[in-house]
């Protein structure tokens, strides 16, 4: 079995080469696909997660472990993930890989595809909520998509916004600053939320017409990053079906509070890049990509890198 490195994975996971895979794994492995329901336990420190994938198609198989801390002792420390890519006919492994950067990646990288077939070709503000490594990877994933001006931060924290920006600024030939959850939410044209928050982060008011949203952060029944006005305004795209009516809380409390209907929620990945189901960017309206993870996108990540390897 190769063992790869963070250092590897990072140095060969290329962002627009991932997006295209991706883009070709919805639409052409979707259905060939098995995803059994994501393992979520309970531990006494956080929980554990435990995603697989087999296509039985393409002939690929893996698995990805994830444990999360509730009161990590540094903030980097909360995530941490391992991903094993199996041979399927064998289950014996083939390559081992640390899976922070690669889960950072191939997250922000779906939030790109879904900016591409969803936000407005003229965008030009981009706003992120958040200051971790998934903010980190948004910011820099959607810039390769569109082609912004301006970038806004928002954080709880304004010490730790404040040190993102210069990190994040460092790198980039636009502005990047920081300011308010007002101003993010009424001022961007594409808005990231990549936050643990467990309560909406803007009023859904404040959205302009024309805006897109890439929901990624709330992946359990009781969190959401947006309220149920935000979701009643847009017109939404999920990852899965499954897992958003599983476990997307931004998605199944405007559902239980009866703001929003089943039908509310258009279109999945698979359908919305094969044509199946048609959501065009609006400049009258918004639109909602919400994100739980899947795990064919790790998959397609490991498999990238296997073929680097």
């Amino acid at each position: 079995m190769r063992q790869l490195t963070e250092a590897n994975v990072q140095s060969q996971l290329d962002p627009v080469r991932l997006i295209a895979s991706l883009e070709t794994a919805f639409r052409d492995r979707f259905r060939s696909v098995t995803l059994p329901t994501r393992v979520y336990v309970e531990t006494a420190l956080g929980f554990f997660l435990i995603m697989a994938c087999h296509d039985g198609d393409g002939c690929a198989m893996g698995m990805k472990f994830v444990a999360v801390q509730k009161t990590p002792e540094a903030g980097d420390q909360r995530i941490q993930a391992t991903y094993i890519l199996f041979d399927p006919a064998t289950a014996i492994p083939k390559l081992a890989i640390p899976a922070n950067y690669l889960t950072d990646l191939r997250t922000a990288a779906t939030s790109g595809l879904a900016t591409q077939w969803l936000a407005r070709a003229d965008v030009r503000v981009l706003g992120i909520f958040g200051t971790g490594r998934q903010a980190l990877a948004h910011l820099k994933v959607l810039l390769l998509v569109r082609q912004f001006r301006r970038v806004l931060v928002c954080g709880r924290d304004p010490g730790r916004a404040r040190a993102f920006v210069e990190v994040a600024a460092a790198d980039m030939d636009i502005p990047v600053e920081v300011v308010d959850a007002e101003t993010c939410a009424s001022q961007s044209d594409v808005i990231c939320t990549c936050t643990n928050s467990m309560e909406p982060l803007f009023d859904g008011n404040l959205l302009r017409p024309g805006t897109h949203l890439n929901l990624v952060g709330a992946f359990r029944p009781n969190m959401r990053e947006v309220d149920s006005m935000t979701i009643e305004r847009a017109c939404v795209v999920v990852d899965t079906y499954d897992g958003a009516l599983a476990e997307a809380g931004d998605l199944l409390i405007p559902l239980g509070e009866g703001r929003i209907s089943r039908q509310h929620i258009l279109a999945d990945l698979h359908e919305l890049v094969t044509g199946k189901r048609r959501v065009l960017p609006d400049p009258q309206g918004i639109t909602v990509f919400k994100s739980v993870g899947c795990a064919l996108e790790d998959l397609v990540a490991a498999e990238l890198l296997l073929a680097s390897a």
